[in-house]
């Protein structure tokens, strides 16, 4: 027992070592002034990477609201049809089926680049390059095919015997949807929604592709700092970058969570 205990407590402190370290790394850098490829820590810090990102002229603030907004709309529509297209795959039987979860997961199979130069041609047509509609239209693409098979398999283990039972003691669809099958949803809509919004708010290739350099969110700005060699702002900005991504994670879990404690009488 005592070896199992020293043994799991040691797989603990590796797993903290391998997680926390990236990030003391970047918070080395962004305050670093000179750090050579042969010191073991910076010669000298300085604020120079944190005064740049915090200056007017730097545009991260107004990068990170837009990359926030467009996250939360590629997200929130995301779930809107991504409920309904994982109830009609999870639960229902029809022609074609087959070939329509094929092509729910042909965004994912085709690369990247494929799908993207192929809309960017549609999307020049239609007057939608280089907009912020036209970025979250590319992003649901990208997005959907991870909402729609999580709740395909949530639906497929849930069944209709719920709402059936709703409509034997009279309930109209919205208030089956509400009342039933809506807090047996709300884990799928944490997982999901924490995954879309993660896929949007990491999104660099098409974000670029169909914004052409307008639409300025946090990755598109990151990038040339990153490609640049430039390790000073570039860590200061990653930084930023992984901790709205975290604590916006962490409110909607928290949210979606408090709501699942107060139904948890429907997983009786």
């Amino acid at each position: 027992m005592l070896m199992s205990n020293v043994f799991y407590k040691l797989i603990v402190v590796c797993m903290v070592i391998v997680f926390v370290l990236p990030f003391l790394v970047l918070l080395v850098w962004s305050f670093s002034q000179s750090w050579p490829s042969n010191a073991l820590f910076p010669n000298e810090l300085g604020l120079r990477g944190w005064t740049y990102i915090f200056s007017p002229h730097s545009k991260v603030l107004s990068s990170l609201g837009l990359s926030l907004l467009i996250s939360l709309l590629v997200t929130g529509i995301a779930m809107l049809i991504c409920i309904p297209a994982g109830k009609a795959l999870g639960i229902y039987d029809f022609a074609g089926k087959n070939i329509v979860e094929i092509l729910v997961l042909a965004p994912i199979i085709i690369p990247t680049i494929t799908v993207g130069m192929g809309i960017h041609i549609v999307f020049i047509k239609y007057g939608l390059a280089d907009t912020v509609v036209g970025v979250i239209l590319i992003q649901l693409t990208v997005v959907l095919p991870y909402g729609i098979r999580i709740f395909a398999s949530i639906y497929k283990a849930l069944g209709t015997k719920w709402e059936e039972q709703a409509k034997v003691l009279k309930a109209d669809f919205w208030q089956s949807f509400r009342y039933v099958t809506l807090p047996f949803l709300y884990p799928g809509i944490v997982s999901a929604g924490i995954l879309m919004f993660n896929v949007s708010f990491s999104q660099y290739f098409l974000t670029f592709l169909i914004g052409g350099g307008k639409v300025v969110t946090l990755p598109v700005l990151l990038f040339p700092f990153v490609n640049s060699g430039d390790r000073v702002v570039a860590s200061g900005l990653s930084l930023i970058f992984i901790l709205s991504s975290l604590v916006l994670m962490i409110i909607i879990e928290k949210t979606v969570s408090n709501r699942v404690e107060q139904t948890e009488f429907y997983y009786l």
